[in-house]
C-alpha cells in the first residue's frame, strides 16, 4: 500500500460501471455521477488518461453518456473484477497507480481494486465517488479495501493533489469544479 500524494504522472483514472440502467437504484447516485464528472474533467484537464468499463452493457446499458464521452475509452466486461476479463490489463495502459470511482461499491469496484492491487498497482479509491445501492454495502467495502491496502481518498484531495500547488496553470480550471 502507498499513502503518497496523488500524482497525474504515471496515473490512471479508471471509472467502473456507472450505467443508465443501474443508476437509479445506487444510493445518491446523481451525487456519485457527479464527482465522476468533476475527476474526469480534472484529469482530462491535467492529462490523467480517463478510462470506463461496462458490466454487460445490453442488460444494464452504457454509462451515463456525459461519462462515457470524457473516457478515452470504454471495456466491456462480463466479469466482476475487470482484471479477471480477458485483455483488461492488455488494455489498461502501464501504470503505478488507479485512482478509482464507480458502481457498485461492494461488487466490480471491490473486486477491480483487488484485482489491481494483486497486480502490484496502487489503488485510490475515491470514497465519494463510489456507491452502492444499500450505503452499508459501500461502507463495508471501503472499510474492506483499506484494510485489503487501497488508499481511500475522496474527490477534493484528489484534485488538490493532482495540482499540488495553487500557482498550477490549470489551478483556477479545477478549482472551480469544486465550487
Amino acid at each position: 500500500m502507498s499513502n503518497a500524494l496523488c500524482r497525474t504522472d504515471d496515473t490512471v483514472l479508471l471509472i467502473v460501471d456507472v450505467q443508465e440502467r443501474l443508476l437509479p437504484a445506487i444510493h445518491d447516485g446523481e451525487a456519485v455521477v457527479d464527482r465522476c464528472l468533476r475527476l474526469a474533467t480534472a484529469a482530462g484537464t491535467l492529462g490523467v488518461p480517463v478510462l470506463g468499463t461496462e458490466q454487460y452493457p445490453q442488460g444494464l446499458g452504457p454509462n451515463v453518456p456525459a461519462l462515457r464521452a470524457l473516457c478515452a475509452d470504454t471495456f466491456t466486461k462480463r466479469h466482476f473484477a475487470a482484471t479477471a476479463e480477458p485483455g483488461f490489463l492488455d488494455w489498461l495502459p502501464a501504470c503505478r497507480s488507479v485512482v478509482l470511482a464507480g458502481c457498485e461499491a461492494h461488487v466490480c469496484v471491490l473486486q477491480t481494486a483487488i484485482g489491481l492491487l494483486e497486480h502490484d498497482i496502487e489503488v485510490k479509491l475515491v470514497a465519494d465517488a463510489v456507491g452502492s445501492r444499500d450505503p452499508r454495502n459501500r461502507d463495508l467495502a471501503l472499510q474492506r479495501l483499506r484494510d485489503y491496502g487501497a488508499d481511500v481518498v475522496g474527490t477534493e484531495m484528489v484534485l488538490f493533489e493532482w495540482l499540488h500547488t495553487s500557482a498550477h496553470p490549470a489551478f483556477r480550471t479545477v478549482s472551480r469544479l469544486i465550487r
